[in-house]
């Protein structure tokens, strides 16, 4: 009889067990991306990067594999990699001027080169995300020429710059399908019209109301949608906000937006670090529920300390504060080949190189060596 009750109740266990099983793979499939159509593998990143983030937080660089200081275009170089031996967990891109038909970035890099270095990023395993700062279409002159204050309007239907505006998310979306391993799209993190918080950009505050910006971020994302483009997931990036309500002031919704990020940097330099640390505590505690609730990813999109001049900002500024919130990761931005002083990574001789590897070792912080699978 007790073998009996025994058989009878490990049956039970069992019928019970995969029912568990089920229930949260059912919740799983209701935490998509922003894309209902979205392709596998963009979905499966999705997911992955969610669970990174509660392990640790990605390391970043943008443009980290195309120049270094004293160099441009090596194969399997990355300045990064020359001080700690491993590559950033996430490559970060530029293609302004691709809505030119132009051969090569507003960085002089050739987007052939930019092509095969996503391929061999994304066939790492690594994370590619990509920015766009796109010339004014109103004046001719680039995303910081704000001489006229009706560029955002020009380029929404009825504008007299519709039709080119258009031509030109065309080329960008040529490029970013062009993106393929294989006869499979190389899931992108795109990350249009950022810093829009600020005034620098012919997209910022004070050339577009909220209800114009948030028309031109969806109308590019429809575009692309309607063209097929379903590998891409969208992040909102403001520079640094100061309440909830400001932040999502031009917001274009959760059916467009998949990663919450902000950009910001250290200044004044050394005595900035204080400043710099409780303005992003401040933020990401803002975020972190809000990313919650809208089953957002939260990243720290754009970041660094310009030229370096603290040899311990890696540990003791940068771990410091991204380590205590679920960020999926924490991009620096480039060194430049062709402007000395301009640089926001370690490079051999670097005098923060040695913190920097403290940072690489850290249980927190992961690379590309410790990201695995992240599209299966």
């Amino acid at each position: 009889m007790k073998f009996q009750q025994l058989i009878m109740l490990l049956a039970i266990a069992m019928l019970s067990a995969s029912c568990a099983v089920k229930k949260p793979f059912v919740e799983d499939v209701t935490l998509p991306t922003a894309d209902k159509m979205a392709a596998g593998n963009t979905v499966k990143l999705f997911r992955n990067l969610k669970k990174s983030a509660a392990g640790g937080v990605m390391f970043g660089q943008q443009d980290a594999v195309l120049y270094g200081i004293g160099w441009k275009g090596d194969k399997n170089r990355a300045d990064v990699k020359s001080v700690c031996g491993d590559y950033p967990a996430v490559y970060g891109w530029e293609i302004g001027r691709i809505e030119h038909g132009n051969k090569y970035s507003i960085d002089s890099v050739n987007f052939n080169l930019m092509r095969k270095r996503i391929i061999e990023a994304y066939k790492r395993g690594g994370v590619n995300t990509i920015s766009w700062h796109c010339d004014n279409p109103m004046t001719g002159g680039n995303a910081w020429d704000v001489s006229k204050s009706d560029a955002v309007a020009s380029v929404l239907p009825g504008g007299v710059k519709h039709e080119l505006f258009m031509t030109w998310l065309d080329r960008v979306a040529d490029f970013l399908n062009s993106l393929k391993s294989g006869n499979e799209n190389i899931p992108i993190l795109f990350r249009p019209f950022h810093e829009h918080t600020a005034s620098w950009f012919w997209w910022g505050e004070n050339y577009c109301t909220p209800v114009q910006y948030k028309a031109l971020v969806r109308m590019t994302i429809d575009h692309f949608r309607q063209k097929g483009l379903h590998h891409i997931m969208y992040i909102y990036s403001p520079d640094q906000t100061d309440n909830v309500s400001r932040y999502f002031e031009r917001y274009p919704g959760d059916d467009y937006m998949d990663l919450l990020g902000v950009d910001y940097y250290q200044q004044n330099g050394i005595a900035g670090a204080e400043q710099y640390m409780q303005t992003m505590h401040n933020i990401f505690a803002m975020l972190t529920p809000e990313a919650r609730k809208r089953n957002k990813l939260l990243v720290f999109s754009e970041t660094g300390l310009e030229g370096l001049p603290m040899n311990n900002w890696w540990t003791d500024v940068l771990l410091k504060t991204v380590s205590h919130y679920p960020l999926a990761y924490v991009m620096v931005w480039r060194n430049a080949y062709d402007k000395p002083g301009h640089f926001f990574g370690p490079y051999p001789g670097n005098p923060s190189a040695g913190n920097f590897i403290e940072f690489y070792k850290s249980r927190k912080t992961l690379f590309q060596t410790d990201i695995k699978n992240m599209y299966k």
